[in-house]
C-alpha cells in the first residue's frame, strides 16, 4: 500500500452489546481500546444511552446512535438489515465488523462477524430454548455470508468446520485479552474487603463467577463441592457470584445441601471487589461443559487464583498447564477439588503460574490479530467485486 494510501475505516456495530459488562461487553471494549490504541480509524454505532461511553472508551473515534427505537429487539434487528448499511456508507466504512452473530443479508461491504462459540449446535437442551432457535438461524447465515469471521479459539474455529460446514480459510483466530487493570493481584486489604462483603469475615471459600445457565455446570459444581467438604472439621464455603441465565437444576442441588456446609450467592459483585474474590479464593471453580473461550477463566488467573476447570473447549488453550482439571460430573469435581484443598503447595504454585500465563493474553494482541482480519475481508472483497 502506498505510504500516503488513507487507513481502513472500520465500523464496529455495538448496537447490541448489553452495558451489563458480561462477556461481550468485556470483548467489546476491550477491543475498541485496543484498536484505538494502535491508531486504528474507527466509527462505533451504538445505541442513544451508550453514546458517551463509547466516546470515552475511543477518543477520536467516530460515534453514532442509532434510533431511540433500537431499545426494543425487533426493531434493532430490522435495522440491522437496512439502516446499519446505509450508516456504513455514510460514515465512509471499508469494512464492517459484527462482534456478535448477526449479520446484514445485503451489507454492500466486506463483513467480519465474530462468533464466539457454537456449542448450541453441540448441546442445544444445555441453553435458553426461546433464543436457541434464532441465534442457530443467525449463526448459519453469518458463517455463510461474512467475508471473514473472527473466533476466539481454535477450538470454535474446528466447531464451526466441523458442525456448520465453514470453511477454515475463511476464519481467523483472535484470543481474548485481559483488563490487567481490573483484574489483577488483589492486595490483602481488598481480600478483606470482599471477605467482609459476603460475611465470611476470613473464612476459606471456594469462588464461582459467571451466569447460572446448565452449560456452565453450577449444579454439579455445588455437588462436587459437598463431596469435596465431607470429613473436614472447617469446610470451605462455597460462593456463586454473578447472576442472570437459567437453570432449574441449581435449585434442586442447593436444596440438599448439608445443614453444616455454607453457600452465598451473592448476585452481581462490583468490578472493585473482583480482584480480591477471585485472587483470595482457596479455589476458583469453573468447571464449564462448553465455552467459546472462557474468559472468566483468563480473568481469575490474572488475579492470582487458583482455578479448577475442564478440558473442554477451548478451555485448555487459555489455561495451559496452569491450571488444575476436571471431568464436569460431580464425583471427578469433588475428587479434583478436596485434592486442591489438601494441598495448599500445589495451589501456590498453579496461582503462580497462572498469573505469568495470564499475562500472555493482552487486548493489543487481540486488536492486531482482528486489524489483520479486517485486511483480509477488504481484499478477499475487492477480488470477489472487481470495480
Amino acid at each position: 500500500m502506498p505510504s500516503d494510501a488513507r487507513p481502513s475505516r472500520i465500523l464496529l456495530d455495538a448496537t447490541a452489546v448489553p452495558a451489563d459488562r458480561g462477556a461481550l461487553s468485556r470483548y467489546v471494549e476491550g477491543l475498541l481500546r485496543a484498536l484505538h490504541g494502535l491508531g486504528a480509524e474507527l466509527a462505533i454505532a451504538c445505541q442513544r444511552v451508550e453514546q458517551e461511553r463509547y466516546a470515552a472508551l475511543a477518543p477520536g473515534a467516530q460515534v453514532v446512535s442509532g434510533p431511540a427505537a433500537l431499545a426494543h429487539r425487533a426493531a434493532r434487528l430490522a435495522w440491522e438489515q437496512t439502516g446499519l448499511p446505509r450508516l456504513a456508507h455514510r460514515v465512509g466504512a471499508d469494512v464492517l465488523h459484527l462482534p456478535s452473530y448477526a449479520i446484514p443479508v445485503h451489507a454492500g461491504l466486506p463483513t467480519v462477524v465474530t462468533i464466539h462459540d457454537v456449542t448450541l449446535f453441540a448441546e442445544p437442551e444445555r441453553h435458553d430454548p426461546l433464543r436457541t432457535s434464532y441465534i442457530k438461524s443467525a449463526t448459519r447465515t453469518a458463517a455463510r455470508r461474512a467475508t471473514r469471521i473472527v473466533v476466539p479459539s481454535r477450538a470454535v474455529r474446528d466447531d464451526l468446520v466441523r458442525l456448520l460446514g465453514a470453511s477454515a480459510e475463511h476464519i481467523d483466530v483472535a484470543y481474548h485479552g485481559v483488563d490487567h487493570q481490573v483484574f489483577r493481584r488483589p492486595t490483602p486489604e481488598e481480600v478483606k474487603r470482599v471477605s467482609d462483603r459476603l460475611g465470611l469475615h476470613g473464612h476459606p471459600y471456594v469462588a464461582y463467577l459467571g451466569a447460572l445457565e446448565p452449560r456452565k455446570n453450577v449444579p454439579n459444581l455445588i455437588r462436587g463441592w459437598v463431596r469435596a467438604c465431607a470429613g473436614r472439621s472447617e469446610p470451605p464455603a462455597l460462593v456463586l457470584a454473578g447472576g442472570g441465565g437459567w437453570d432449574d437444576e441449581v435449585d434442586a442441588a442447593l436444596a440438599v445441601v448439608p445443614g453444616h456446609l455454607r453457600v452465598v450467592r451473592s448476585g452481581y459483585l462490583p468490578w472493585s471487589l473482583l480482584p480480591g474474590f477471585l485472587g483470595g479464593a482457596l479455589v476458583v471453580a469453573l468447571p464449564s461443559r462448553g465455552e467459546g473461550f472462557g474468559l472468566p477463566v483468563l480473568e481469575a488467573m490474572a488475579c492470582g487464583g487458583t482455578v479448577l476447570t475442564t478440558r473442554r473447549g477451548p478451555l485448555p488453550e487459555v489455561g495451559g498447564e496452569a491450571v488444575a482439571y476436571t471431568e464436569p460430573d460431580p464425583t471427578a469435581i469433588g475428587r479434583a477439588l478436596a485434592s486442591l484443598l489438601d494441598a495448599p503447595e500445589r495451589r501456590l504454585e498453579l496461582a503462580e503460574s497462572a498469573f505469568t500465563r495470564a499475562e500472555d493474553f493482552t487486548w493489543e494482541d487481540s486488536a492486531r490479530a482482528h486489524l489483520s482480519s479486517y485486511a483480509r475481508a477488504i481484499a478477499q472483497y475487492a477480488e470477489s467485486h472487481p470495480s
